[in-house]
């Protein structure tokens, strides 16, 4: 009889999580450091351990595991990028890579992990559950192309300072009537092209997802709307499209109109998040603990219909994301 009691408490022992390990794979994102904090400091709160693994799954291989504080975390909110820093990490595709990692969780007392990053992140994330350790994805992307959620943390930042940035091109667009190709990120997802294209007032929006691009006819709209009287004509061009420079030439040549093209690059991924980005990074932060400490693993955070959910990784993974064609059509009814 005793025996069987010191069993159901040592089987209670090792379910219940007592050290949480927090670490941002991929692209970085603003807000990323909005969820560490989260995480760290309600952990705490619930008397569990923290510990961050710098560099993503790379740093994890390579043990570079550190215990976090509350002080830690102190004045981090409105910083953007990560403070664990961040790494792509090939190893961690490969099952030698995945057990290695679950062994080092394992070493480290590490019973509960939180990812920061993106649908492969989630990959890794996923691996790391079917080897025993207890996983929650938080969507940290700028790209916005996580098909189980509506938010991922940093897209409104990024598309914030692009759309600041293009307003500004505009303006000199303006004064010199040219034409003006901005180039956004995005090289499989058009979601930040969009919805500059839509926020900017943009005349053209090209996209990954846009399969009926032409060049020719492209042209013609730029001649056209010289004709109306128009001072400028902008173009977004998302990042997997690309070729903006020459396609600033080819333009140039065809319609005798200046036309420069701005690529906006990596700033897009930095500086202070928005309010929106704290606030929601925040919340799947502390919901991603709550998670762990209520038995849950193998479980990413969304955002659908206004609300916080978590969905099975699986499920996640296997969901598509496609861009919306009633907001492309707006975008092409407006820019007339």
């Amino acid at each position: 009889m005793a025996e069987d009691k010191k069993k159901v408490i040592l089987d209670e022992i090792e379910d219940t999580v007592r050290t949480i390990g927090v670490l941002t794979s991929g692209g970085d994102a603003p807000g990323m450091n909005a969820a560490i904090r989260a995480v760290v400091r309600v952990a705490l709160s619930k008397g569990l351990k923290v510990r961050g693994i710098r560099r993503g799954f790379h740093g994890l291989l390579r043990e570079e595991i550190i215990d976090l504080s509350a002080r830690d975390v102190s004045d981090t909110i409105q910083r953007g990028g990560t403070i664990l820093q961040t790494a792509r990490c090939q190893e961690m595709r490969t099952e030698e890579g995945q057990q290695k990692a679950a062994a080092i969780c394992k070493k480290y007392g590490i019973d509960g992990l939180i990812v920061i990053g993106g649908d492969g992140s989630f990959a890794g994330a996923q691996k790391l559950a079917n080897l025993g350790v207890r996983t929650v994805g938080i969507p940290g992307t700028i790209d916005l192309d996580i098909a189980c959620t509506d938010y991922t943390i940093g897209f409104d930042t990024a598309v914030n300072t692009a759309m600041e940035a293009i307003d500004k091109i505009r303006d000199t667009s303006t004064s010199h009537e040219r034409c003006s190709i901005i180039e956004v990120m995005g090289r499989d997802a058009g979601y930040l092209a969009l919805w500059c294209g839509i926020a900017n007032g943009a005349e053209r929006i090209l996209m990954p997802e846009e399969h009926d691009y032409n060049e020719e006819e492209l042209i013609k709209d730029i001649l056209l709307n010289k004709k109306r009287g128009k001072k400028n004509y902008i173009i977004i061009n998302a990042e997997g499209i690309g070729d903006s420079l020459n396609m600033a030439k080819r333009i140039e040549e065809a319609t005798g109109i200046e036309t420069r093209a701005s690529i906006i690059g990596h700033m897009q991924r930095g500086g202070s998040p928005t309010c929106k980005d704290r606030v929601y990074a925040s919340t799947m932060g502390a919901m991603a603990v709550e998670l762990l400490c209520d038995g849950k693993t193998n479980r990413v955070i969304g955002y659908r219909g206004g609300k916080f959910v978590d969905y099975d990784i699986n499920e996640a993974l296997s969901m598509k994301k496609e861009i919306s064609a009633y907001q492309y059509e707006i975008a092409k009814t407006l820019a007339l």
